[in-house]
């Protein structure tokens, strides 16, 4: 292996703050927060918006984004196309096919 062209790898804590989850596990990323594990050791730490402990899928709750109107909106952007043309401007005989 050369040497001076592969990153650091070493122990990193990762940290979802949002539900209070971490993990530590070797990584090349880099971190200039530190913060001590349950052995007494200091650690790299990388914080996660999202983990396995907050993901819906693996939760089982699933959190509702602010969704009013999104299909309303939706069925009136689009709800009057047809076939790539919209339905309010074709002329019968030519929906008609002939």
């Amino acid at each position: 292996m050369k040497k001076g062209i592969h990153p650091e790898y070493r122990e990193v804590i990762f940290l979802d703050a949002a539900v209070n989850f971490s993990f530590l596990t070797r990584s090349t990323v880099k971190s200039n927060e530190t913060m001590k594990w349950e052995d007494g050791k200091e650690y790299p730490v990388i914080r996660l918006d999202i983990s396995s402990a907050s993901h819906p899928f693996f939760t089982g709750k699933m959190k509702m984004l602010d969704a009013t109107g999104r299909v309303d909106r939706f069925n009136k952007k689009y709800g009057n196309y047809r076939k790539g043309t919209k339905a309010e401007d074709a002329k019968p005989e030519e929906t008609a096919g002939s």
